[in-house]
């Protein structure tokens, strides 16, 4: 009796310990001039969202407008308290002027090990503090616009072999029903697989290919190991850290580091040179890249200026696995982040027959200009409509709906006209950028496909701080030019070939899966692929 007391006791105690450590910070935004969503034991605000009640593009969407005539807001992440940015200034003054205060991001995915199972941890997008400055810097160089000149020839091979399988496929028929997102994360695989790993792969044609197969498999958030390993990385992230738990399977990062070990250990041994960013890896480390020479131009309204940081010269030679890490964060983003983006605009092209009928004018003219040679990296960027319908597609569905940072230095807020509060070392900061993209205080009637929002004429009108499909300040996304490159190419050649047409299956309004990890369609995005003059 009396041990069973005592180990009731325990427990009793056990609980009440965890509890308190979890929630002890629930009251923390009482003490702050802004309003904040209530939080509830252990999930804090964010339970409807870990529950599966909102898509991530709802969840904040409905936040953002829980609070229109706030400034900033804040919510409890688990057991950690995020200040919410609504407004463009502070926004601005957080993410570039006092970006020194917000270098890092918060170590949702768990913090860099020397463990060689652990890659994601050492991609940019995990790095933190002087880590991530100097691997900023090595590889600034390897994303310029001459850079990736060399690269397009890849790309274009990639877009001209896909859609010769779907001119193939449909044949003499007038068209045929395709699902995009497997469309397009088909040739954004292969595009990975040419410039990221040296090898050449046919997802189109080869439907079960190992390359694509185990990216599949590593992108599948939504599975129950993948969710414990995140969970444990964003509520310990050093216990994480010290178990060597990574989000990415083990066999999978094993996967990856064989495929490019062996490409360098070829490469070197063999002298092979080839336009990619294997290539690229190699010589940044060595030290031989930089910015010297480059000139930079506007290569579509989404781009963001590299700051001086990415400018600067690195203090420190890049390892084997954080080599390996740079070409494994390549392929998540150019598997989802990519494929995301042109199954949407895919989407918006195909119910709005007209903006499509425009864009397939200017591809053909361009088409004719070329007379009878490849697209080329320049002739792409001249395309302005083209541009006006991507840059309008990212603002309607921005493939990262949010981007976060974290306090690494107390910092005192102060809009000027009397909001003024201290956020403390170690809180985070959420940036909506969906949410903003979508407020019809800056884009009016915001639900609507206007490419020409982004005309020559009205582009001066739009605030940059309103307008962030690719991040914010010193660490935007380093790739937005191979992105937008890989895009405006196979628009640019699935167009010329087909139209885009709306079926019994094109779910409208179009409805998205209840979860954390991204934007994914509920039914998909499906879409009758016809082909021109049948």
């Amino acid at each position: 009796m009396e041990v069973n007391l005592l180990n009731f006791l325990a427990i009793f105690t056990l609980i009440a310990a965890l509890g308190y450590w979890q929630n002890r910070k629930n009251d923390y935004f009482h003490r702050k001039p802004i309003p904040s969503l209530a939080t509830k034991p252990f999930i804090g605000s964010t339970g409807s969202l870990l529950l599966k009640k909102y898509s991530i593009f709802e969840y904040i969407c409905t936040i953002y407008n829980k609070y229109a005539g706030a400034k900033v807001f804040g919510l409890m992440d688990f057991n950690q308290p995020v200040f919410v940015l609504r407004d463009p200034e502070l926004i601005k003054q957080v993410a570039v002027k006092h970006f020194e205060h917000f270098i890092d991001r918060r170590p949702i995915f768990g913090r860099d090990s020397e463990s060689p199972d652990q890659l994601f941890v050492k991609t940019l997008f995990s790095m933190s503090d002087q880590k991530w400055r100097n691997m900023r810097a090595t590889l600034s160089p390897a994303f310029t616009g001459s850079k990736m000149r060399q690269m397009f020839e890849l790309v274009v091979k990639c877009a001209e072999n896909s859609v010769g399988f779907y001119r193939g496929e449909i044949g003499q028929q007038s068209g045929k029903q395709y699902e995009m997102k497997d469309v397009f994360a088909r040739f954004a695989t292969d595009v990975i697989a040419t410039c990221a790993f040296g090898i050449q792969v046919d997802s189109s044609r080869e439907r079960d290919n190992e390359f694509y197969r185990t990216g599949r498999d590593m992108m599948s958030f939504g599975r129950f190991s993948v969710l414990v390993r995140i969970f444990f990385c964003r509520v310990m992230p050093s216990v994480a850290s010290a178990l060597g738990i990574d989000i990415i399977d083990r066999k999978h990062n094993r996967y990856f580091s064989k495929l490019i070990k062996e490409a360098v250990k070829a490469r070197e041994t063999r002298g092979i040179v080839r336009p990619d960013m294997i290539n690229l890896l190699m010589q940044a480390r060595k030290g031989l890249l930089n910015h010297a020479g480059e000139t930079e131009q506007r290569e579509g309204f989404a781009v963001v200026e590299e700051s001086e940081v990415g400018k600067g010269q690195a203090t420190k030679t890049m390892t084997e696995p954080e080599m390996i890490a740079q070409c494994l964060i390549f392929f998540l983003a150019g598997f989802d982040t990519v494929s995301t983006c042109l199954t949407f605009l895919a989407y918006e092209l195909t119910l709005n027959p007209e903006i499509q009928r425009k864009l397939y004018e200017e591809i053909v003219e361009t088409h004719e200009t070329l007379g009878g040679k490849s697209l080329t990296y320049d002739v792409l960027q001249k395309m302005k409509y083209m541009d006006m319908v991507v840059s309008e597609s990212l603002r309607l569905w921005t493939p990262i709906p949010a981007v976060d940072r974290l306090c690494v230095k107390e910092y005192t807020l102060d809009d000027g006209q009397g909001l003024k509060f201290t956020i403390e070392k170690g809180t985070g900061v959420w940036i909506p950028l969906q949410a903003i993209h979508r407020d019809p205080k800056y884009y009016p009637n915001p639900e609507k496909f206007i490419p020409e929002r982004f005309s020559e004429e009205n582009r001066p009108n739009i605030n940059l701080s309103t307008y962030m499909p690719f991040g914010v300040g010193p660490r935007a996304c380093i790739g937005i030019r191979f992105a937008l490159m890989e895009v405006k190419a196979i628009v640019y050649y699935m167009l010329r070939e087909f139209s885009f047409n709306r079926t019994h299956q094109t779910q409208v309004p179009l409805k998205l899966v209840k979860e954390f990890s991204g934007l994914t369609p509920e039914r998909g995005v499906h879409v009758e692929l016809r082909s021109r003059g049948k």
